[in-house]
């Protein structure tokens, strides 16, 4: 019985310690990666901007819902890793600027992706930024501590990277 307590308050403790570190943390947060990618920018702009085709590409991605534009510029609903998120353009600028933006109020996080493309030897260079809030205080601690800011970054990367090379 003394185990089963022990092991409670442990729980317990670790759950408290977690959320106080989470709380301490800022809800803001800037990341970036940068990658070369084998496509000119026009082909790479227009790979980034085709939303329709991300499952076939993105890793993590189950499914993609089209939504009807939003202010002229796509909008869709992913399905990653059994999140819904929604997700829109709020800025398309050819062949050197994306900005994505979830569109929702709902979730436990948020934010813009920037997608800035530059001409480079043998393709293009990929500067994806992330400007995210992560508004949950347990989330913010494993999004910082557990699952990495970069994460979902690098397998978007390398998604496209391995879907360039084929």
């Amino acid at each position: 019985m003394r185990w089963i307590i022990y092991i409670v308050a442990a729980v317990v403790l670790l759950a408290l310690v977690v959320a106080i570190v989470g709380a301490m943390l800022p809800k803001q947060h800037t990341v970036s990666r940068t990658a070369r990618v084998a496509l000119p920018p026009e082909a790479l702009y227009a790979l980034i901007a085709d939303v329709s085709r991300y499952a076939s590409w993105r890793a993590g991605l189950k499914s993609l819902e089209r939504l009807p534009d939003k202010g002229g510029m796509p909008a869709w609903i992913e399905d990653a890793d059994g999140n819904r998120i929604p997700m829109r353009f709020e800025r398309m600028e050819p062949p050197s600027l994306l900005v994505a933006r979830i569109d929702s109020t709902e979730l436990p996080f948020g934010g813009t992706w920037t997608y800035r493309i530059v001409p480079a030897p043998g393709g293009s260079d990929l500067t994806i930024t992330e400007d995210g809030e992560v508004y949950n205080v347990i989330f913010r601690f494993m999004s910082r501590f557990v699952f990495g800011h970069h994460a979902t970054m690098d397998a978007y990367i390398g998604g496209l990277q391995a879907h360039v090379a084929k």
